[in-house]
Formats: C-alpha cells, sequence, structure tokens
C-alpha cells in the first residue's frame, strides 16, 4: 500500500489523466478514489490542487470527444455497442435518449454522476448534431464539477482519507489484497445484475416476416412503436404503428381487447425497450403480446417497406 502512495505522489497527474480517461472511455475503472485520495494528498502540499483539476477536465474532455465524434460518424451503431458491453445495461439507450430530450446539451452538466449516462451521451450530443463547441462548453463544466467534487471531497476529509491509508498501510500485502477482493465484488456485482436484466428479458419473439403474415391476417396485430421520439427522429415506422414513446405511460389507457395480438417493437440492443413494455402489457392482462427480434433494423434489413407520417 506504501507502493501505491509513492507511486500517486510521484505520478499524480499522470495516474489522474490515465485514470480518468479509461473511466471515460467505458472502462470500469472507478476514478473517484484516485481524485479523493490525490485530493486529500493535495492538502499537504504535494501538488496543486488547480493542476490536479485541470489534468481531470483534460482527461474528461479527451475521451468524451472522442465518444462526440463516434456518435456524430456512426450514430446509432455507437450508442447500440455501448449498451451491449455495459456493466449497466439498465441504462438503455432509451433511457439516455429521453433524458437527452428533455435537457439537450445541458445534461452533460451533470451526466458524469449519474450510472452508464456520460459516454453515451456525450455519443448522443454528436450523434444530434449538437455543435462542437456548444458540446465542449456543457461537457467542460461537467467535468469540472465531477472532479471538483471528488477532490474536495479528499481535503476536507483529509484526515479520515489519511488514517484509512495508514491502516492500509500497515496491513501492507493484506491491505492490497483487501482492495482488489473489493474491486472484483464490484465487478461481479454488476455482471449479475447484468445476467438478471438479460434473465428479465427472455421471452418469445417474432420474426419480421411472422409480423408482415400476422398484418395480413383476419385479426391484424397490433404494433407499438416504442421509440423514443428522438430516436425516431424523421425516419419511417412500421405501416399501422402506434407510437409509444412515454415509457411511464399507464398500459391502462391502451383500449384495446386483452386477446388482440400486439407486437412491440424498439431501436436498442436486446430489444430491451420493447421486451420491458411487453412484459408491462401482459401484466396489465394482455394475453399474446411479443417482441419484434431485432426491432425496426431487423424489419428495414428483411426489405420491408415503411410508412412515413407527417407528424408522429
Amino acid at each position: 500500500m506504501d507502493q501505491i502512495v509513492v507511486w500517486l505522489e510521484q505520478y499524480g497527474l499522470a495516474a489522474v489523466f490515465l485514470n480518468i480517461v479509461l473511466e471515460q472511455l467505458g472502462l470500469p475503472v472507478p476514478a473517484y478514489p484516485v481524485l479523493i485520495l490525490t485530493g486529500a494528498l493535495s492538502f499537504n502540499g504535494q501538488y496543486s490542487a488547480g493542476g490536479l483539476l485541470l489534468t481531470a477536465v483534460l482527461a474528461c474532455l479527451i475521451a468524451d470527444s472522442l465518444w462526440y465524434w463516434a456518435g456524430h460518424r456512426y450514430g446509432s451503431r455507437v450508442l447500440k455497442t455501448l449498451c451491449r458491453i455495459s456493466l449497466s445495461p439498465d441504462s438503455c439507450v432509451r433511457q439516455t435518449e429521453s433524458i437527452f430530450t428533455r435537457w439537450g446539451a445541458r445534461s452533460l452538466v451533470l451526466a458524469k454522476f449519474i450510472p452508464g449516462f456520460a459516454s453515451l451521451a456525450t455519443a448522443l450530443a454528436g450523434r444530434t448534431g449538437v455543435p462542437f463547441g456548444r458540446f465542449l462548453i456543457f461537457d467542460a463544466i461537467g467535468a469540472a464539477l465531477y472532479a471538483g467534487v471528488g477532490l474536495a471531497i479528499g481535503m476536507v476529509f483529509h484526515n479520515a482519507v489519511a488514517d484509512v491509508l495508514a491502516v492500509f498501510e500497515q496491513m501492507g500485502r493484506i491491505g492490497l489484497m483487501v482492495l482488489l477482493a473489493a474491486f472484483a465484488l464490484f465487478l461481479a456485482h454488476k455482471w449479475w445484475q447484468r445476467q438478471r436484466f438479460y434473465r428479465q428479458l427472455r421471452m418469445a419473439r417474432i420474426t419480421p416476416q411472422e409480423l408482415l403474415q400476422l398484418t395480413r391476417g383476419e385479426q391484424p396485430a397490433v404494433i407499438l412503436d416504442v421509440r423514443t421520439e428522438l430516436s425516431r427522429g424523421a425516419g419511417g415506422i412500421i405501416p399501422g404503428a402506434l407510437l409509444w414513446s412515454d415509457p411511464d405511460r399507464k398500459m391502462t389507457t391502451l383500449d384495446l381487447p386483452h386477446d388482440v395480438p400486439v407486437v412491440v417493437y424498439c431501436a436498442c440492443p436486446n430489444d430491451a425497450s420493447a421486451a420491458q413494455v411487453a412484459r408491462r402489457l401482459m401484466a396489465a392482462g394482455f394475453k399474446n403480446v411479443r417482441p419484434l427480434h431485432g426491432g425496426i433494423d431487423a424489419w428495414q434489413a428483411a426489405g420491408l417497406s415503411l410508412e412515413y407520417p407527417h407528424a408522429v
């Protein structure tokens, strides 16, 4: 443990920079412990708190700019990829888009305090065409707030941090093993949450071809488009689909017989939003509800036509 402190004292700015860049790029390496620790060390004058803050903000801006330009160039594909690899899959594209639709670029100010939101929000800013200068302003404010709070905690509670470090230093290798074990438990907990989330999504899907046959049957299926307005944009919808953009909308407002076939589709990884809405419909008494496998992307990939309503 003493070696870790020496390492931070010698390479404090570089350590903070690397740690935050990796975290903001999406790796599961929490930056706040390092910010708090270096904030406490800066109280004793080892290095400048202002230098730490500038380094942290620069690290955030570099990583966030990469996500911004990735979102600008690759659009929804970046968001879906982030959701697939995320340790918090419940922070889906739909939830991110709902927040971003409401607050726009201003959401970047608090994005780093919302688990699973920061990288998605920066990529979404690029995808939606937020001017890069405007993006940098709000992202810099958010980065300064995020890093400043961590450093301030370390400075205010420097005595407590020093006591904790002293305990770990006395424990030697055992202290290091405790830290590694805590990190391993953190990853295991996130992995368990991910698996539980996927289990909740397991239900029978319907293919685009099967849905097409249903629309031509005697009792056509009711189709629900549960994408956000931002995700839908000016793009098309599956012909005849009803728009269900409000995630908090009560299922009882769907005035339909409970035995009518209902197909739900979205544009997110693992059909997550569609499966969640489908489960809520089933809980409300609808007997024949299925998500569309692959969502709107699978429908388009199958070469099936879309409808372009004037107002959605």
